[in-house]
């Protein structure tokens, strides 16, 4: 039996915890949580798993060795000796990245410069060949990174991030992250339990990640590739054993995922991503708006949605979250309902006291994911009160 080896998995900030419950959920052992990552153990197997379905990773790393360094002749002279014509061959293309801590090595361009240089530079004394860079879309991709004079090299597993799930063909302005969108799905308790609606659902990227978690589908099944096809120990028959035992753990979803969209060029985008995603059996979207709408139906409704902001925003903030608080607060009973917001000063608009604010990072932009729980009858009357 092979013996288990750790990697670590990528991902946003905020997103430590749900991802280290993901790969407990998962089979992994040794699981520990750090700051945009979570270290864990298994095998080869575990590691085409962990990429085909973690949903809240960004990548996957293999970490190849690591050793104390002092200055950059030796970082060369190390590089140079490890055994790479073992994991990929000259014919293949390469791309160095390089993250440091370190008072003797601060420019991480060179560094990664150097790291490529003892690379090439091995397989051309050795077989007078050498890969080429390519750093678009290349076959191995190499991450080093120093602390202090202590280095660590690894193999990216993944290849393209892994919120590149396939599915997504064409977009709106300024699109969700997919894993972004699928950590805010799960940090809002979503599992499928209910019914679901995304108000205002642009290119569809919230309700498809919806519709694979309640149906238990594996997040990158719609990807053509992952980085670790491209190395010398690539084990076909066992990824497809993966994948055939990862379908086998699909189970059905007996209620409605709804998007609505205003825009009839967002949902032309939703249904052609979702058809791609082939969920059109789980998801409908409609054009409404949002604000002309109710709930439908006497059972609890689970909402989470990415209000517009920036380019797509057309009206003021103020107005905006005004209007999405009077919306739910009117006409959304019996509901719970969560989005994200960039705009920290605005949520004071919505009216309504949020159950829970949840500290998250849209690309750059520090956010909140926040929740109204919207109460029907007497729960409705006491909570309204309480306002």
């Amino acid at each position: 039996m092979e013996k288990n080896f750790k990697m670590v998995a990528k991902t946003f900030y905020g997103f430590e915890d749900i991802l280290a419950a993901e790969l407990r959920m998962l089979g992994a052992s040794n699981i520990s949580a750090g700051v945009r990552s979570v270290s864990f153990e298994g095998d080869t197997g575990f590691m085409y798993k962990a990429n085909l379905s973690l949903r809240t990773a960004l990548r996957i790393l293999k970490p190849l060795f690591s050793f104390k360094v002092r200055h950059e002749k030796e970082l060369y002279q190390k590089i140079y000796a490890f055994d790479w014509e073992a994991i990929f061959g000259p014919d293949q293309t390469l791309a160095v990245s390089a993250t440091l801590k370190s008072e003797k090595f601060t420019h991480s361009l060179y560094i990664a410069q150097r790291v490529k240089d003892a690379i090439v530079d091995k397989f051309r004394d050795h077989s007078g060949k050498r890969p080429s860079v390519d750093k678009h879309s290349p076959d191995i991709q190499i991450h080093i990174h120093i602390h202090e004079n202590q280095c660590h090299l690894s193999l990216d597993s993944s290849g393209d991030s892994l919120h590149r799930r396939g599915y997504r063909t064409i977009t709106n302005i300024a699109p969700i992250n997919e894993v972004l969108a699928a950590g805010l799905l799960l940090l809002s308790g979503w599992k499928g339990q209910c019914d679901f609606l995304d108000p205002m659902c642009g290119s569809g990227t919230i309700l498809i990640e919806a519709a694979q978690i309640a149906c238990n589908i594996p997040a990158n099944l719609n990807r053509k590739h992952f980085a670790f096809q491209n190395w010398r120990d690539y084990d076909r028959g066992l990824f497809e054993i993966i994948l055939k035992s990862s379908l086998s753990k699909t189970r059905d979803f007996p209620f409605e995922i709804k998007g609505y969209d205003k825009a009839p060029s967002a949902v032309s985008k939703a249904l052609q991503n979702i058809e791609n995603a082939n969920l059109s059996e789980f998801i409908s979207v409609e054009r409404k708006d949002f604000f002309t709408t109710a709930k439908q139906g006497e059972h609890h409704l689970h909402l989470l949605f990415n209000p517009p902001y920036g380019e797509r925003l057309r009206v003021e903030p103020s107005i905006l979250y005004k209007k999405i608080g009077d919306t739910l607060k009117k006409h959304y009973p019996g509901s719970d309902a969560w989005f994200i917001t960039s705009n920290l000063e605005a949520i004071k608009f919505v009216g309504l006291r949020p159950s829970r604010k949840i500290k998250v990072f849209n690309a750059k932009l520090e956010s909140r994911l926040v929740q109204y729980k919207m109460y029907s009858g007497s729960k409705k009357a006491k909570y309204n009160k309480e306002q």
